[in-house]
Parts: C-alpha cells; structure tokens; sequence
C-alpha cells in the first residue's frame, strides 16, 4: 500500500492543507484529524508540513508491520515505539538522532490525541518519568517532555571559513541572489524569513528591516551598510514593478513577479554549491556563520538572542564555543589586567 503527503488548495481555514492519503486518494483519517487539530491550535504551514511527514514515515513503518494502515488502541503494545525506534537505528547509514526523537515524538502526540482515555505507553528499557535541570543550571528542575528519546551527541556549530564564503559569494551575479545571501551572512535570517518578507517591511532611510520569524514573532533588525546598497540595487534595477507585496520574487519565465519559494531557494543554493564546490554551502549555515562571528566579536547574548530571534537564551549559548586560540587570548587578557602585589623595597 503507498502513501504520500498531498498540499490541497481552498479547504477551509480549520483544516491542514497537507493532507497524507493512500495511492487510490482517499484519507489517512486519523493522520488527518490530527493535522486538523493543530491547524487549529495556529500551528504555521511549515510545521504542518513537517509533521504530515513524519506521520507519513510512521504510517509506512507501522503498515509494513501490522499490514494495515488503521491504528487501533489495542493494536499499541508497550513496546510499539521501541521497535520503531530500533527500525530507524538499524538503518543503513543510521537515521540522525534528532530525526528520531522528532519522529517519534510526533508519532506519540498524534497517539495520545486518537486515543486519549488510553493508559501512557511506556517502553520497556526506558525510564517511565525524569527530571532535567536548564543548560545554564539555574532554576527547578523540570519534567522532560518525553521519556522515549536516543542520545544526542553534542551539537557542534561548523560555521563557513572566509574562503568558503568568498567563493560561494563571488558566483552570484544578480542583485536579488546577492541580496539574499547578505541578509542571511550578515543578519543571520532563516530562509523562511527571507522569503516571508514583504516589501513594507524594508525600511531603507531608517535602516531596519521587519522580520516575522517562527511562532509568528515579529523583530526589527539593525540593517547593514551593505545589506543597505543590495536591497536598493534590487529594487532600483531587477525587482519588476508589478510585484505584488513580495520583497524575492522571480525574475524570469512565467512566474516572473511572483513571491520566490521555497523549492526555488533550494535549486538556487545548490545551483551555486555545485559550481563552487563550497558543498557545506546552505542557508542555515550562513545563520550558523552570523552567530559565530557575532560571539567572536563579543557581541552579548542577549543582544545575540534578539537577533536571532530566538525564544530562549539556552539556545543562542550553542554557539558560545571557544577555541584553544580563544582561551589562550581572553586569559593573555585577564592576566595583563590582573592587579598584582607591589613586592616591598629592598632594604
């Protein structure tokens, strides 16, 4: 039996425009009635997305070993999500601890909304409750969200090297393209933020951009003097007149004037990683790049962290990682400030 994960257009505003169905078309009912529940709740499209597909990747599992695409309350043993746990891991390379956790997680959410008068599902080998205390170690401690997770080796930022971005940056040509990528190098925007801009957001005298980031949360940024001069030669020289609201829009071919999505986004960037060989070349990367050179030029964190537009100042600490060289500056530093015994006269 094949699945798939479809985007419909005009359902109503209640319901998911991502909808995951069978080969002959129709509805993965239960899959559905949860994506329905999180429209409502104001879940934003790209979540609904990604959940659609992670429903999808359990469904698939979950059919090739139960033979059936129904989810029944007693069909749920305690260890339902260990063996899908067990699935991922034995995949070949390995399936990313994050993606595992992530999968898993939303598979049990979705669960204990289908069936929430049944008894929590504990898996054999894991611990039934735990308590975690914040990466900074301040606070009470606080139940974890989940007791079905793999161990996540330490998250390492690989920010690009001076060559690399001076590479990938000199094989663009249009103001647009180059526009883009400073707004993420020199700003540190997702690509979703990018391509939600809308022209009014741009406020060029004033020197400050909007940005509606995740969760619907909207910052004003600082804009640099050369993000300035990239913007205006956009808009002066390539942006067609007849645009609509959107600040990216194509240049060519039959979409011309529409907003820039995201699968084009896509193809540019790997357009230009081909070209240039810079393979560790992504959006994300160029956030990453911003946030590191942001730290090392002693940028505070809170600071940092509306920049970023993060939520918690525990996720903007991932990018304070020194380096031996760092350490050995900082204490050269302290030392030279130190204040030192005067030694008493000699006699």
């Amino acid at each position: 039996m094949t699945f798939r994960v479809t985007q419909q257009q005009g359902l109503s505003n209640a319901l998911s425009p991502f909808r995951v169905v069978e080969q002959s078309g129709r509805e993965v009912e239960w899959i559905n009635r949860y994506l329905d529940q999180q429209r409502v709740r104001g879940m934003a499209d790209s979540t609904l997305r990604s959940y659609a597909h992670d429903l999808l990747h359990f469904l698939r599992w979950w059919t090739t070993v139960q033979k059936t695409s129904s989810i029944t309350q007693t069909a749920l043993t305690e260890s339902t999500f260990l063996d899908y746990i067990r699935f991922q891991v034995n995949q070949s390379p390995p399936t990313a601890a994050a993606n595992v956790n992530r999968r898993v997680g939303t598979a049990g959410r979705a669960m204990r909304c289908e069936f929430p008068e049944s008894v929590p599902l504990f898996a054999p080998g894991f611990q039934n409750w735990y308590w975690r205390q914040s990466r900074l170690g301040y606070g009470r401690l606080r139940p974890a969200l989940t007791q079905l997770r793999v161990k996540m080796p330490k998250r390492v930022i690989v920010p690009l090297s001076v060559d690399e971005v001076a590479r990938f940056w000199s094989s663009f040509r249009t103001s647009r393209d180059l526009a883009i990528i400073g707004l993420m190098l020199l700003h540190g925007l997702r690509s979703c933020e990018v391509l939600s801009l809308n022209r009014e957001d741009v406020q060029l005298p004033d020197l400050q951009i909007r940005v509606r980031g995740k969760g619907k949360r909207v910052r004003v940024l600082p804009l640099a003097r050369e993000s300035v001069e990239l913007l205006d030669h956009y808009l002066c020289l390539e942006r067609p007149a007849r645009s609509g609201d959107a600040l990216f829009v194509c240049l060519k071919g039959p979409a011309r004037g529409n907003r820039m999505t995201s699968a084009g986004l896509r193809s540019l960037f790997r357009h230009h990683r081909q070209a240039t060989r810079v393979m560790q070349a992504n959006p994300h990367r160029f956030r990453h790049t911003f946030a590191s050179e942001m730290v090392r030029a002693g940028i505070s964190l809170p600071a940092l962290m509306q920049l970023m537009g993060h939520t918690h100042i525990q996720t903007t600490m991932v990018y304070v990682q020194l380096t031996p060289g760092d350490v050995w500056e900082q204490y050269a530093r302290a030392v030279a400030k130190q204040i030192r015994p005067v030694p008493p006269p000699q006699p």
